[in-house]
C-alpha cells in the first residue's frame, strides 16, 4: 500500500467534499437561529432587574463557556434520551442532527448573550431618552435609534462567534453525522488510512475559503451599518 504524499489526492477529494458543505451550513444556520433567540432571551435576564433571573443567566452562560464542546455534544445525545425516557418519550430514531443542533444553540446562546448585552449597553442612554422627548415611541425609539448602533457593535463579535460555530460543528462526526468533516474521515477509512494528509489539506483549504468568505462579508456588512450609524449621530 503506497502512503506517500500525492497532490492529486487532494483535487480528487474537493468533489468528494464539497457536496457535504451543506450539511455544515444547515447545522450553522440552525444553531444561529435557535442560539440568537435565547441569546436575546439571556440578554434581557442578564440586563433586566430581577435578580433571580439575572443569576440564572449568569449561571448558564458560564457554565456553557466552561463546557468543551464535545462534552457538551455527548451530554446532549447520551442525556436527553435518558431523561426523555422517563417522561415515556423514546428519542433512539430521532436524527442526530436533533442533538446536534440543539448542542450547538445552547452554546451559541451563551456567546450571543454577552454580545447582545454588551452591544446594547455600550449605546448612550441618553439617546434613547431624547429620541422618546421628540415624540417617539419606545418601540420606535429602539427600531430607529438603538438598534442601528448595537447592530454595528455587535457584527465583529457576532461573525466572530459564526465562525467559531462552524469550526466546532465539526464535531458533529463524533456522534455520526455525516457533515464535510465526517465525509473526509469517510473517504479516509476509504483509502484504507492511506493519503490523510492530502484529505486534510483540502478539508483544510474548504474550511479557510468558508472562513475569509464569512470575515470579508461581515467586514463589509461593518462598513455599510457604520455609516448609517454615523448618520443617527449627526442628526
Amino acid at each position: 500500500m503506497e502512503k506517500y504524499f500525492n497532490a492529486s489526492y487532494i483535487w480528487e477529494s474537493f468533489p468528494m467534499l464539497l457536496p457535504y458543505v451543506k450539511v455544515t451550513f444547515l447545522v450553522a444556520g440552525l444553531s444561529v437561529l435557535f442560539g440568537t433567540l435565547l441569546g436575546f432571551i439571556l440578554a434581557a435576564m442578564k440586563i433586566g432587574n430581577n435578580k433571580v433571573a439575572r443569576k440564572i443567566a449568569n449561571a448558564y452562560i458560564t457554565a456553557l463557556r466552561c463546557t468543551p464542546s464535545i462534552v457538551l455534544l455527548f451530554l446532549v445525545y447520551y442525556g436527553l434520551p435518558a431523561l426523555a425516557e422517563n417522561f415515556g418519550l423514546l428519542l433512539d430514531n430521532v436524527d442526530k442532527l436533533f442533538f446536534i443542533v440543539i448542542t450547538f444553540s445552547l452554546q451559541f446562546a451563551a456567546a450571543m448573550a454577552e454580545v447582545i448585552r454588551s452591544a446594547y449597553q455600550s449605546i448612550d442612554k441618553g439617546q434613547f431618552e431624547a429620541a422618546v422627548s421628540v415624540g417617539l415611541s419606545n418601540f420606535q425609539a429602539y427600531r430607529r435609534i438603538v438598534f442601528p448602533q448595537a447592530l454595528v457593535v455587535a457584527l465583529p463579535n457576532f461573525g466572530n462567534s459564526l465562525l467559531e460555530l462552524i469550526k466546532e460543528g465539526s464535531l458533529a462526526y463524533t456522534i455520526g453525522l455525516i457533515d464535510v468533516m465526517g465525509k473526509a474521515s469517510l473517504i479516509i477509512d476509504g483509502r484504507f488510512n492511506a493519503h490523510a494528509l492530502e484529505t486534510y489539506i483540502a478539508l483544510s483549504v474548504i474550511y479557510w475559503v468558508i472562513s475569509i468568505v464569512i470575515e470579508q462579508v461581515f467586514f463589509k456588512l461593518e462598513k455599510i451599518f457604520s455609516k448609517g450609524k454615523q448618520v443617527i449621530k449627526t442628526t
